[in-house]
């Protein structure tokens, strides 16, 4: 585990799952940009969240623990429809 979210190596942290206050699940790591650790939750409707690192509260051996509710991510969220076949 971590205490200081700021220093990984975003390789590392891939397909971590991702969690928020109250155990809120906003899904499995799928990339980090410059400025966001963006998840990806769901397999027909996906929403893929897009969390300022500055959110990032620690790291532990699986997941990454951010410090905003479901419902606060949820200005974060963005929906797509995978398409069939």
């Amino acid at each position: 585990m971590t205490d200081t979210p700021g220093i990984y190596n975003p390789e590392d942290i891939l397909k971590k799952e991702a969690r928020g206050i109250g155990n809120a699940d906003f899904g499995e790591v799928q990339e980090v940009s410059p400025e966001y650790i963006i998840t990806q939750k769901g397999t027909l409707v996906v929403d893929k969240f897009y969390i300022p690192k500055s959110l990032l509260e620690r790291i532990d051996d699986n997941t990454l623990w951010f410090k905003i509710t479901e419902e606060e991510a949820n200005k974060y969220k963005k929906h797509a429809t995978k398409p069939l076949g």
